[in-house]
């Protein structure tokens, strides 16, 4: 190979390191603020089911109200 076609070569590897470079931090970011967004939903499902067992609660009785079995 000439010098001018490994200079070319040389070139062109360093401008796909480059834009892999900038699509990888592209990557990493969008992953960070995914990761905050799912803690956010998380955080309010979890509100949102504390919410609907306070407004609508279980018609399973406690232990200590149900009745006892009848003995036969």
């Amino acid at each position: 190979m000439s010098q001018k076609e490994l200079e070319a070569r040389l070139d062109e590897l360093e401008t796909r390191l480059a834009f892999q470079d900038d699509i990888i931090n592209t990557l990493s970011e969008q992953v960070a603020k995914q990761e905050l967004e799912l803690r956010e939903l998380w955080e309010a499902k979890q509100l949102l089911h504390k919410q609907l067992k306070d407004v609508s609660p279980s018609n399973i009785k406690s232990e200590e109200e149900e009745t006892p079995p009848p003995h036969y």
